[in-house]
């Protein structure tokens, strides 16, 4: 079964903006990986669920060609507005029909997308389309972000527990695999070599507008703007007016620490 949650034209144009670009710490653990396994060349990356092409654009430097794939035809239109990569292309399809000849694949890779994949089909077609040695990279954060800022960090992180609590009502339930950071599926690959990082801690600086903004993508957050239009655009409004009040600030372009812990299954495919 295939989700399709990120269809709507305004909630991709959120993603380009305010979704983050991979961590180097991450890249380079996935890269590194790779090397290790698998050797060059690095030939062809597939970056699943790749949305408006954050993780796709920044595998370009290291593989002679990246194919960004997502079911939704918005956000892959707003994927490819962004020009200057040769080398990479675009598709609108599922990780559960891949368009790739058998053993063809260096690296496939999903970020905060694989908790929306159906775990069998998914497997089955990262089991084909990879070369022997090839690797499979998923990766993405839980809902345990924190906001750091002198010595406000308690009430901070309280105004944000709170907005996930009123959004939990419009949570899909394929949240909680990116919340158990992929238990299920890294059990349910066949790879004898395989590992789970379960916490790889990840310190942005962002502006309150940012934060607010990368509210705005959260899927719950769309479904509950969907049901109260009125009541969701009022709790962005007053989220960033509480975060700036404890900051003692009055423009949103102000700043603090974002702290996310990142996870990262990786897995290599036998000889």
């Amino acid at each position: 079964m295939t989700f399709r949650m990120f269809e709507d034209k305004q909630h991709a144009s959120l993603y380009q903006k305010y979704r983050f670009d991979p961590p180097d710490e991450l890249k380079e653990l996935i890269l590194q990986y790779l090397e290790k396994k698998k050797g060059k060349p690095h030939q062809l990356a597939v970056d699943l669920g790749c949305g408006t092409g954050q993780n796709s654009r920044s595998l370009t430097p290291y593989f002679q060609q990246v194919v960004g794939i997502d079911v939704s035809e918005s956000q892959v239109e707003e994927a490819r507005a962004v020009q200057g990569f040769p080398n990479l292309s675009y598709r609108v399809g599922t990780a559960e029909d891949l368009p790739f000849p058998d053993g063809s694949v260096d690296l496939l890779t999903a970020a905060s997308a694989a908790h929306w994949f159906d775990v069998e089909g998914f497997i089955k077609e990262a089991v084909r389309v990879l070369k022997p040695h090839g690797c499979l990279a998923l990766f993405g954060y839980g809902d345990n972000m924190k906001m750091h800022h002198e010595s406000c960090d308690d009430r901070l992180n309280n105004i944000y527990e709170e907005v996930k609590q009123i959004l939990l009502p419009y949570t899909s339930t394929r949240v909680t695999g990116a919340n158990s950071k992929l238990k299920d599926l890294f059990e349910a690959i066949p790879f004898p070599d395989k590992e789970r990082i379960e916490i790889i801690p990840i310190k942005l600086k962002l502006s309150v507008k940012n934060v607010i903004g990368f509210i705005q993508t959260f899927s719950m957050y769309q479904a509950y703007l969907r049901a109260d239009p009125n009541a969701a655009t009022a709790l962005l409004e007053k989220t960033a007016s509480r975060i700036l009040d404890e900051l003692k600030e009055s423009s949103t372009e102000a700043k603090v620490d974002f702290i996310m812990e990142y996870f990262c299954v990786l897995a290599c495919k036998p000889e």
